[in-house]
């Protein structure tokens, strides 16, 4: 197969077009092609009156026309062999002796959840524990805060079947190195649970909530036919570990030998992987107690804003906005203000709403989330500024400082916005005017339970209150509107990260000083939303298997 990259064509060309157009540029007959798939395709919207699609193929051609083409484009960086983005399995099912200890997962966000179907493809029949609900139990209780108020602290936005990832966009697109195709094998598994096959060539695949929510059903089940084993409302309060002191190496002196569960069970493992997302705050502070090595890492804190989709499209797309392929329109957006703070924009949801995302009681929390669609009447999207730990107040210069901060501000949401789950809201340009917002305008605000209007000032630091005044009138020269007086801000957004790293070594990815301990995904500061959480998933499980084949009796 050859690759041909970076072919533009226009936004409304006909089907015919896309394979005159590698005749063209391959300078071949119609006999010779093959055959050809789309591997990605995106566009160009720089000139909005002439969008082009840009369209990534793999060419079929006889192989000896493909020798020839390749040497006479060997300078075009533009038409190269097709790389090989199949999945290759550190471990055969075959490699492992049946009773070979089964590795622990705890968590099954986006990287648990590839984590655990790894291992189970490896025929490790992992145990997955999550301390929520099932998924659809765990959507009823989400549903049930946002239009009654009714939080439960161990089913929501944040814990339970599926992860934050599902209450989102759904966005499986990611700017990490992957050089062994790990995205590929992710969206791959999707396809096969559900999702459109369009995430596969599409440049930026989203999949939406509901979508999510069946996909997440059939991999637990495809993990279960596989051997492995689920155990709901099941929360790890410990660690089983075991002091050690090994010469050759001296950094770790203990091991993991099982996991505490809150029933006063435990269970033995040698093998764990720590799945538990940005949120898990109570398990964070059991592991820095038991003395597993944890630093505090930069996050971002912000709000929400919300303008009309519409808006936003027509700013993004001109006159072709509202067209099919194209979709709803989506920014990013970043500005470094005087005061030397970044602003920018995240997690930004088209025609999409904004949700309550908090796991404690007493405190609001912000999220976007987006059905696959894409057809709800607003855009959303996060505009934070950045945070390091030096920004800590003294008494919170603690490697679990970034969570005290974070809540600090979400205990201050909850008060702003009266005291009942409401968010605090003000309108764009009465928050950048310093004054207090008494009416909405043209935006409805889509947060549920609902937003109580106010003045947002004391809502954040007074540093990232000024850096965001200076930003959003400056992102109006990239999307013309932006800077729209009646645009609705609400508090708090300050899950965009963990606060933490759960630190590990690069060469078998297992904890400074705990071995058998795997820390892994976003919890642990080393991916940011579902692709990199599942490619990382992937990883930690290839490390797990080639940790185990070391030391398990071979199999058949």
């Amino acid at each position: 197969m050859l690759r041909i990259t970076e072919l533009k064509l226009p936004l409304d060309h006909v089907e015919a077009a896309l394979p005159a157009a590698i005749l063209a540029r391959l300078a071949i007959k119609a006999a010779d092609l093959l055959g050809f798939t789309v591997f990605r395709r995106g566009y160009d919207s720089r000139k909005k009156a002439e969008i082009q699609l840009v369209y990534t193929l793999d060419v079929e051609l006889p192989k000896a026309l493909e020798a020839a083409l390749l040497k006479r484009f060997r300078k075009d960086v533009h038409i190269t062999p097709t790389p090989d983005t199949s999945y290759k399995f550190v471990a055969a099912p075959s490699s492992f002796a049946a009773g070979t200890p089964r590795p622990i997962v705890i968590g099954f966000g986006p990287c648990g959840i590839l984590a655990a179907l790894i291992l189970a493809q490896m025929g490790l029949k992992p145990l997955i524990l999550e301390r929520g609900k099932v998924v659809r139990e765990r959507t009823k209780d989400t549903w049930g805060f946002w239009r009654k108020r009714e939080l439960n602290t161990e089913s929501n936005v944040q814990f339970g079947e599926g992860g934050a990832g599902t209450f989102s966009d759904g966005k499986l697109w990611t700017q990490v190195k992957d050089p062994k195709h790990y995205g590929r094998k992710v969206l791959e598994e999707f396809v096969k649970a559900g999702a459109p096959e369009e995430i596969l060539y599409v440049s930026k695949p989203h999949i939406g909530t509901f979508r999510l929510v069946k996909m997440v059903e059939h991999i637990r089940a495809t993990i279960e036919s596989l051997g492995g084993e689920f155990r709901f409302q099941h929360k790890v309060v410990d660690l089983a570990l075991e002091e050690q002191r090994e010469a050759a190496d001296p950094g770790r002196t203990r091991r993991i030998r099982g996991v505490v569960l809150d029933n006063g069970a435990t269970l033995a493992a040698d093998h764990v992987i720590l799945a538990i997302g940005h949120s898990a705050r109570d398990t964070f502070k059991m592991l820095h107690e038991r003395g597993v090595y944890i630093e505090p890492k930069p996050f971002s804190i912000g709000f929400r804003i919300e303008h009309p989709q519409g808006l936003i499209d027509r700013a993004r797309f001109g006159p072709n906005a509202g067209n099919a392929i194209l979709g709803a329109a989506d920014y990013k957006l970043v500005h470094h203000a005087s005061n030397g703070r970044s602003v920018y924009s995240f997690c930004m949801c088209p025609g999409g709403t904004v949700v309550a995302a908090t796991s404690e009681e007493g405190r609001v929390v912000t999220n976007g989330m987006s059905q696959h669609s894409r057809n709800e009447r607003n855009a959303n999207a996060g505009i934070v500024v950045g945070i390091e730990p030096d920004d800590f107040p003294a008494d919170m210069q603690n490697p679990l400082g970034g969570i005290d901060f974070q809540r600090h501000w979400e205990s201050r949401a909850y008060e702003l916005g009266g005291g009942n789950y409401n968010a605090p809201g003000q309108l764009v340009g009465d928050f950048v005017a310093g004054r207090a917002s008494t009416a909405f305008g043209s935006v409805e605000p889509s947060f549920k339970p609902g937003v109580h209007l106010t003045d947002l000032a004391t809502a954040l630091p007074d540093y990232a209150v000024v850096a965001m005044r200076e930003a959003l009138p400056a992102f109006d020269k990239t999307i013309p509107g932006f800077f729209m007086p009646d645009a609705v801000l609400t508090a708090v957004e300050t899950r965009t990260s963990s606060p933490i790293r759960i630190k590990r070594r690069d060469d078998d990815l297992q904890s400074l000083n705990v071995a058998g301990l795997y820390p892994a995904g976003e919890g642990a500061g080393y991916a940011g939303g579902i692709m990199s959480a599942g490619i990382d998933g992937i990883r930690v499980a290839e490390a797990v298997a080639t940790a185990i084949s070391k030391t398990a009796p071979a199999g058949r």
